[in-house]
């Protein structure tokens, strides 16, 4: 995480984080930007109240998590499960988590990362922010899908609504 001027949040630029994604992923999670916690612990959702991790889990109860404090595990159990994690902001400047507060965003390199995943084909776009690129990721081939945002800001939805549409999309793409 990089600021461009005082340790405040005001007017700062923050770095988002590197993609977790490899040879195997075939679908990619796209948020719009890590929110403050995850900026903090250099970790996709990290904030407790985040639902991505229990979600998935939901998903693959067949497969066992590991633990929250064993980042690199939970990594690893989503590649092997054909799915990595980004965002389609690089960098931006925002005070607080919203998305509502992103200002002079920059896009990730989408081509790039899909030379380095050949089997990619999917894009979960995380809620509605990161759905505004959809247009670009369709560019490089791959399907656009709208998923509910795993997000605390957004919970008009149940965990249970959400799990549905997530299981949905995945099952009609083979990774269930």
């Amino acid at each position: 995480m990089t600021e461009d001027s005082s340790a405040s949040q005001t007017g700062a630029r923050w770095q988002g984080l590197a993609a977790v994604a490899d040879a195997r992923t075939r679908a990619l999670v796209l948020g719009s930007f890590p929110g403050l916690k995850s900026l903090q612990q250099q970790q996709y959702y990290a904030h407790p109240q985040n639902q991505l991790w229990p979600l998935l889990q939901a998903l693959w109860p067949q497969y066992a998590q590991p633990p929250r404090d064993d980042y690199a595990g939970r990594c690893e159990w989503l590649l092997a499960r054909g799915l990595g994690l980004w965002d389609v902001y690089a960098s931006c400047e925002r005070e607080g988590s919203l998305d509502s507060a992103i200002r002079a965003a920059q896009v990730n390199d989408f081509a790039g990362l899909r030379q380095r995943c050949p089997d990619l084909t999917l894009a979960l776009h995380n809620g509605a922010e990161s759905y505004k690129h959809a247009r670009q990721t369709e560019a490089l081939g791959l399907t656009a899908l709208k998923l509910p945002s795993t997000s605390p800001a957004h919970a008009s939805w149940s965990f249970d609504k959400k799990l549905q549409a997530w299981r949905d999309a995945l099952a009609a793409h083979g990774l269930l």
